[in-house]
């Protein structure tokens, strides 16, 4: 045994030799512990040897190094995921938030190709500045597109120009035995062969390494507008949504959010949220064209009236509308603030959001556990978060189990799905594999199996064995 760990740390030590200037390599108890772990912290896992790689041939050597030692390997980026995707299990971390540079932008075919490391805020100022749009907006500006790519991140804009999946035209690959691919092509069109390139999107990282993106631009709307629309109850406000798009106004995004869940963000932030009598809100974004977007909105306004008695604030007061932003945007870090919790992401169809809440409701009643709920009203993408509060500590990791249970198994049963776009992680696996379909699971592995051999990627997240 010792002859081997001889041999291992030879090789590692004729690894970093071989990888670029830029890059960094530590190994064992050297690593640090945010290393190691996801946004909530909650769990944190280990591993033997952490590489930050500097270019895609950094990201071949780490691979194929892994491959020849047959070393678990777990990718990540800015860290920011929710559902413990980035927490090793032994093996090596690849860190590829050093790849972070813009390559090409290419305006003429309204494409741009970058880094996996470049932050979603970076790329959204970058092509915005040229009067481009990059529409999928997930709320953590501060995650990368790999980790977008990695797990299929959604966000507000959702409702009318769908998911990072439809924004991925190729990406450049390392699979498994470290061989370099590029899948896809810069051309909007492609229906030659298998499109592997869409195996790769919504993985988390267990089918091999994102080094590439190409991704498709649009031009930028020319005028953005939104508004506040306050409701007696969270139930008419989810009612409403299907009101709004039966009405063909095209909204970019519809939010609802509680009123209780909006006083944690206020004391958070330190602002006051407007229409502060209402229990629930919606928040509703139009775009396009100079004058259309606001004419959508003054439409929206007269249908909502037509059937409930609302209280509807256009944020065209810069002061009023930033504050707005901000205590919607601080929500899941004032949570996190409060104590211990848990976040929930899960999808239902649209004309079961209304029922999904009130199972909510019932379901918090019942427990005795607060259960906030906000997310994206008009894509059926129900955020929850699940509070301890003063629940014993000794308590709370089996209420929590048997809460999530319940919650996950009323998702299925109305058609819907655990993981909308945080991805399933280590945190949602079991979850996931006591609902799935055993068929489509054993499809599932098979891919992997395919791609993967060895199932050193990502081992034990997920679908994964």
């Amino acid at each position: 045994m010792q002859s081997n760990n001889l041999a291992l740390d030879k090789s590692l030590t004729k690894l970093k030799d071989e990888l670029s200037a830029d890059a960094q390599l530590v190994v064992g108890r050297a690593i640090d512990e945010h290393l190691l772990t996801d946004f909530l912290g909650h769990m944190v896992g280990n591993a033997a040897v952490y590489v930050k790689v500097a270019s895609a041939a950094d990201v071949q050597k780490v691979v194929a190094w892994a491959y020849e030692h047959k070393q678990c390997v777990t990718v990540r980026g800015a860290g920011t995921n929710l559902v413990g995707s980035t927490i090793p299990q032994g093996g090596i971390v690849i860190d590829v938030s050093g790849l972070n540079r813009i390559l090409e932008l290419d305006e003429d075919n309204r494409t741009i190709v970058v880094e996996p490391g470049v932050l979603l805020s970076h790329l959204q100022a970058y092509v915005e500045e040229r009067g481009l749009f990059y529409p999928p907006d997930p709320a953590e500006k501060n995650a990368t597109i790999g980790g977008n790519i990695a797990t299929n991140a959604g966000g507000m804009r959702a409702v009318k120009y769908g998911v990072t999946r439809d924004y991925v035209l190729a990406l450049e690959v390392v699979t498994p035995q470290g061989k370099l691919l590029t899948l896809g092509t810069k051309c909007l069109k492609d229906s030659t062969g298998l499109n592997l390139k869409h195996l790769m999107i919504g993985s988390e990282g267990t089918l091999g390494v994102i080094t590439k993106c190409y991704l498709r631009l649009i031009d930028k709307p020319e005028s953005t507008c939104h508004a506040l629309v306050g409701f007696k109850s969270l139930n008419e406000a989810i009612i409403s949504v299907n009101e709004i798009k039966r009405a063909l106004l095209e909204p970019t995004a519809i939010e609802f959010v509680e009123r209780k869940v909006i006083a944690i963000g206020e004391e958070f932030v330190g602002k006051s949220f407007p229409l502060s009598q209402c229990t629930a809100y919606l928040v509703v974004t139009f775009d396009g064209q100079e004058g259309e977007a606001h004419e959508r909105l003054l439409r929206c306004a007269q249908v909502l009236k037509e059937h409930h008695d609302i209280e509807f604030l256009a944020l065209d007061d810069e002061q009023t509308a930033n504050t707005v932003w901000t205590v919607r945007s601080a929500l899941a870090k004032a949570v996190q603030a409060s104590g211990i919790w848990e976040p929930v992401d899960t999808v239902v169809p649209l004309s079961s959001i209304a029922d999904f809440v009130d199972y909510v409701s019932e379901l918090s009643a019942k427990t005795g556990v607060r259960i906030l709920a906000f997310g994206h009203a008009g894509d059926g993408n129900v955020h929850l978060c699940i509070l301890k509060d003063d629940l014993a500590v000794s308590l709370w990791p089996e209420t929590l189990k048997n809460i999530l249970s319940s919650l996950y198994h009323r998702v299925y049963e109305l058609g819907g799905k655990v993981a909308a776009e945080h991805g399933l992680g280590r945190h949602k696996r079991d979850f996931f594999l006591s609902e799935v379909n055993a068929d489509e699971l054993a499809l599932m592995r098979a891919i992997k199996s395919a791609l993967d051999p060895d199932n050193l990627f990502n081992r034990g997240s997920g679908y994964s064995q």
